[in-house]
Parts: C-alpha cells; sequence; structure tokens
C-alpha cells in the first residue's frame, strides 16, 4: 500500500510504526472473512480492510468525522484478522494508532464521553472497583438485567497457600477479576502449590493498562504499565521464574510492555524484560501435566472457548486443550471458535447490540457441542458468556482445582 502522510505524523513515531504497517497491507480481502463485524453488519468499513482505509486516510491529512470514528470504535480488537493475514499487517497496533488520532479530531456525544470516563476512571482502580462489585452483588436481584450481566454472583475464593517453596512466580492479580471471580487467582495458586511452585502477589501492582490504553487514553495506561513494572522489579530482581497471567486480556498487554515502552528512556529495558516474563497459564502448566495427571483425574465433558486474547493477540493454541486431556477431559472446540464472544474489554458496554449478538452466536455454537460445561481463559469472557446461558461457565483452572482441592 502507497502511502503519503501528512506533516503532522509523519515524523513521529507513531507514524512511523503506522507508515510501516499500511505498507505491508496487500488490499487481499482475506481478513474481512474472519471479521465479526463484518459478518454482522456486512459493510466493508466494517471489516479490516476498510478501517485500514479509513485510519490512511486520516494520517494523510483528510479530516475525521463521527462515522470515521463509529467504524473504529465498532472494531473488537479481537485481532482475528492478524492470525488471517498473509503478510502480517500488525492491525491491532494501526487501530490503536489510528484512534487515538481521531479521538483527537473528533469530539464525542457528552454521554459517550461520560461513560467512557467512568469506564477508564472506575474500572482500573480497586479500591473504587472492588466496593462497587460487592454493593453490585449484595443487590444483584433488584438490578435491571443489563447491568445484572456485569455482576457475577458473589463466591467464596477459599484459600491461598501459604507452604512456602523453591520455585516462585509472580501473579498480576488485576483489577476487575479479584472483585468479579477471586477464585481463578485461588485456584491458581492452589493447583500451583500442588505443584510446588508458590505464587507470590505484589501488593502495590494493579490494572494491567489495557483498560486505559483501549479507551484512547494512551498515556494514562502507559502510566499504569509504569507502575507495575515498579511494583513487579523487586520480585524480578530475587528471581522469579515467570510472571503469571490468568486472564488472557491482561496478558497480551503485558507481553506487549517491552514494544509500547520502547522509547522511555526510563523503563525500555526494565519493560522488555517484563515482557520476556510473562506467560500465560497455559505456558506455565505443560511442563507439569504429568505431575497433574498423577494427582488428578477429571472425566467430564467441556467446551472450551479460546479467547481472542489469547488465540489472536498472543497466538496461543493448543496448550489449554493438552493440559485438560492430560488429566482426562473429554474438551472440544465449538463451530467458528475463532470468532469472538463479543465481550472484548469494554465493547459489552459501549456497544451492546453488536456485542450480544456475538455471545448469542457464540453460544448457540457452544451449546451444540452437548457439553457440560463451558470453560474459557479470560474473566471478560466467562462473565459475558456467563449472562446469556444457565450452564456453568468457568476458567479451566478451577476445573483443575475443584478435582485437585474438593475441599480447598
Amino acid at each position: 500500500m502507497q502511502t503519503n502522510l501528512a506533516d503532522f505524523i509523519r515524523d513521529t513515531q507513531e507514524g512511523q510504526e503506522a507508515d510501516a504497517i499500511l505498507r505491508k497491507c496487500v488490499h487481499c480481502g482475506f481478513c474481512t472473512a474472519t471479521c465479526p463485524t463484518y459478518q454482522l453488519l456486512g459493510d466493508e468499513l466494517d471489516g479490516p480492510r476498510g478501517r485500514i482505509y479509513l485510519i490512511k486516510q486520516v494520517l494523510e491529512g483528510k479530516p475525521a468525522t463521527e462515522k470515521t470514528q463509529l467504524h473504529l470504535d465498532r472494531c473488537l480488537t479481537c485481532r482475528n484478522c492478524e492470525s488471517t493475514c498473509p503478510s502480517g499487517v500488525s492491525y491491532g497496533r494501526l487501530v490503536d494508532i489510528g484512534r487515538s488520532i481521531v479521538e483527537k479530531k473528533v469530539s464525542r456525544p457528552f454521554a459517550q464521553q461520560v461513560v467512557r470516563t467512568a469506564l477508564k476512571e472506575i474500572l482500573p482502580r480497586k479500591h473504587v472497583f472492588e466496593p462497587a462489585m460487592k454493593l453490585g452483588q449484595a443487590v444483584r436481584a433488584l438490578l435491571p438485567a443489563a447491568l445484572k450481566n456485569k455482576v457475577p454472583i458473589a463466591r467464596d475464593p477459599g484459600r491461598w497457600p501459604t507452604r512456602t517453596h523453591a520455585r516462585k512466580m509472580l501473579l498480576l492479580d488485576g483489577c476487575v477479576q479479584p472483585s468479579m471471580s477471586p477464585n481463578i487467582n485461588a485456584a491458581t495458586a492452589r493447583v500451583l502449590e500442588a505443584l510446588d511452585v508458590q505464587l507470590l502477589l505484589a501488593p502495590k501492582a494493579g490494572c494491567c493498562g489495557a483498560i486505559r490504553y483501549h479507551l484512547n487514553d494512551q498515556e494514562g495506561g502507559l502510566d499504569d504499565m509504569r507502575n507495575n513494572i515498579d511494583a513487579w522489579w523487586p520480585y524480578v530482581e530475587a528471581g522469579v521464574e515467570a510472571i503469571v497471567m490468568t486472564a488472557s486480556g491482561c496478558g497480551v498487554t503485558v507481553k506487549e510492555y517491552g514494544h509500547l515502552l520502547a522509547h522511555d528512556p526510563v523503563y525500555a529495558e526494565r519493560a522488555q524484560k517484563i515482557s520476556t516474563l510473562t506467560k500465560d497459564l497455559s505456558e506455565i502448566l505443560p511442563e507439569f501435566t504429568q505431575q497433574l495427571a498423577a494427582k488428578v483425574t477429571v472425566k467430564k465433558r467441556v467446551v472450551y472457548h479460546p479467547p481472542c486474547t489469547l488465540q489472536h493477540g498472543q497466538q496461543i493454541r493448543g496448550k489449554v486443550e493438552d493440559v485438560l486431556r492430560a488429566i482426562g477431559v473429554d474438551v472440544t472446540l465449538c463451530a467458528d471458535s475463532h470468532l469472538c464472544c463479543g465481550s472484548a474489554g469494554t465493547y459489552s458496554v459501549l456497544q451492546p447490540e453488536l456485542s450480544y449478538k456475538l455471545r448469542d452466536n457464540k453460544l448457540r455454537n457452544l451449546k451444540a457441542t452437548g457439553a457440560q460445561e463451558i470453560v474459557s481463559a479470560n474473566i471478560g469472557c466467562l462473565t459475558h458468556l456467563q449472562s446469556g446461558t444457565d450452564t456453568t461457565v468457568r476458567h479451566w483452572i478451577e476445573l483443575i482445582d475443584q478435582h485437585l482441592s474438593p475441599n480447598h
């Protein structure tokens, strides 16, 4: 693709990165076939190729409009297109750059500004979000359906292991997951303890940065990333083996710290080290499958929904299924397992109509497998899918933990 970037962006870091990405695109349209929003809407501008053209026009100096913003807002950033693209176009990075520029050029309606500000100011702050979630859970039965969908039933996380082990790993506790589903991280700690690995938490670590960054507060997102690096660094210096991610949405972001902070003279080197150490839980447990299989057997049929942030963002496929099969689980994927469930971070709040159509399509395919239970690997997917079904939806590590430590 030929480009002629405007003066305002040409010589900036973002401009040079965007230019390199644009020049890889060969207009083939393979991405269109796997884009969830294009499949729903049938509009070229609601597929990756159309959005790339819109971003290119803005970068070349053409006016950005509300229509431009709408089509970019409708993108899930599921990055399915990246898995499909034969030319290696880094669409996720391009759309982040494009959205940030359009945000500065197009004023949003007041109602949108209020909602987006609330999301980026409340969700990343655990001390604000946690009491709000507890209140929501206390009055859940009285909430309207739209809010009830975002408030999981309160659950006891069970015990957190206290034994010390020679092997130590660090866990990102996260911002919303500890309040919405505290059992996920506790279950991870218990499973790893059974494998003689101690899981540590850094008290000062918080949101991975994805929420603010993808709501176009990129500086705020980068500050969240720097905060985590500062919180984790003493543990890194002490020799932790890995930084474990139990939410793939956080994992894909932390793995990009090195790239996103590459031009920060203070944090660049540390950010790269953090990204190198970061592993999704499904990358940790394959080492232990023989030990796990000796400790637990789970005879159950489940269907696994691979989050987009795992299969497309991190390009991790098959690992969760392999771990589960090693302990006897009959695990399957549903039809169109590559497609997004519609959660996509804050997307289900900002684009509810499209989000719930995608959820219902996904649940229809999941149900068709006849599985007894749905498992996934990201808090957003789990909450979103559970809002539309009575079938149990939980993190795959909870399934292992339930049978490994039935009494917690």
